[in-house]
C-alpha cells in the first residue's frame, strides 16, 4: 500500500533503535525525510547511515536527551515537521514504597511532560498547514497496569488523558494525534524486564522468556518492525479518520472487550 506521505518530515524520538528504530524504518521506507534523535551518538549515528543507506531519504541524527529543553530544542530547530513520534524509554520497575517525588516528577518529564512539550511546539505550524500526524509510543499499561510499574502506569496514563482531550481539538485542522500501546516486543526494554523475572524467580533468561511469552495469545514477543508498520500507517493519508485512539499492540495478551 503507498501511504501517500513521501516528501513528509518526521521526527522519531528514542529512535536509534527498539520501537523508534522500527518506526523510523517504516517511515523511511514509505520515503519520510526523518530527524532521528537519541542520547546515545554512535548508536544513532549507526542507525541513521543504514536507513539512510537503504532508503535514500533524507536522515539528520540529533543525540541529545528529549527530556530536556536543551534537548528539544536541539532536535526542533530542523523543522517544521509534518509528522511526530514520541518514544522515551521507560522508567524502571519495582513497588509503590520504593519510589521518591523526586522519582515520580522524573517519570513524568519523560513520559508525559517531554511528549506534552513536542506536541505544543510542532502542533501549531501543522494546524496551519492543514496536516499533520502524531504518535505516541505509550504502553499497554495504561489500558491494563502493570503491578510493577507504576512509575509508567501513572505518568503514561497523564499523557492519555492530555490527549483525549487534544486530540480532539486539533482534528478540524486536518491533524491527528494516537496513541501506540505496545505489549511485549523484542527490545532492549524486554530483555531487561526479562532479567528482572529471572532474578526475582531465580529461573534462567531463557525460562523467564519462555514463562512471558506463554502469556501472549499470540505465543511470541512482538517485533519493532510490525510496530513500524503500525505507527507508519497512522501517519499515512489513509489515517485521517482515526483520532485519539489508543491502539493495543500486544499479541492479544490484554484480556478486554474494548
Amino acid at each position: 500500500m503507498d501511504l501517500r506521505i513521501r516528501g513528509k518530515r518526521a521526527l522519531v524520538c528514542a529512535s536509534s533503535k527498539g520501537l523508534g528504530r522500527g518506526c523510523a524504518e517504516a517511515l523511511a521506507e514509505a520515503g519520510v525525510d526523518l530527524v532521528m534523535n537519541a542520547r546515545g551518538a554512535e548508536a544513532l549515528e549507526a542507525t541513521a547511515a543504514g536507513i539512510r543507506a537503504k532508503s535514500g531519504v533524507d536522515v539528520v541524527a540529533v543525540a541529545g536527551d528529549i527530556t530536556t529543553e536543551a534537548g528539544r530544542a536541539a532536535v526542533l530547530a530542523h523543522g517544521p515537521f509534518d509528522i511526530l513520534v514520541t518514544n522515551a524509554g521507560g522508567p524502571p520497575p519495582g513497588m509503590w514504597s520504593d519510589w521518591s517525588r523526586e522519582d515520580f516528577i522524573k517519570a513524568l518529564d519523560a513520559n508525559m511532560l517531554t511528549p506534552i512539550a513536542l506536541m505544543q511546539a510542532v502542533l501549531p505550524g501543522m494546524m496551519a498547514q492543514g496536516w499533520g500526524r502524531v504518535v505516541n509510543i505509550t504502553s499497554v499499561s495504561v489500558k491494563a497496569p502493570v503491578s510493577v510499574l507504576g512509575l509508567s502506569n501513572s505518568a503514561r496514563t497523564g499523557l492519555t488523558g492530555f490527549v483525549a482531550g487534544t486530540a480532539r481539538q486539533v482534528a478540524g485542522k486536518g491533524v491527528t494525534i494516537n496513541n501506540l500501546l505496545p505489549g511485549i516486543h523484542a527490545t532492549d526494554r524486554a530483555v531487561a524486564l526479562d532479567q528482572g523475572v529471572m532474578k526475582a524467580r531465580g529461573i534462567s533468561m531463557e525460562e523467564a522468556f519462555a514463562e512471558r511469552a506463554a502469556t501472549i495469545p499470540a505465543g511470541r514477543y512482538g517485533t519493532p518492525e510490525e510496530f513500524g508498520a503500525a505507527c507508519a500507517f497512522l501517519c499515512s493519508q489513509h489515517a485521517g479518520f482515526i483520532v485519539g485512539q489508543n491502539i493495543l499492540l500486544d499479541g492479544g495478551a490484554t484480556n478486554t472487550t474494548f
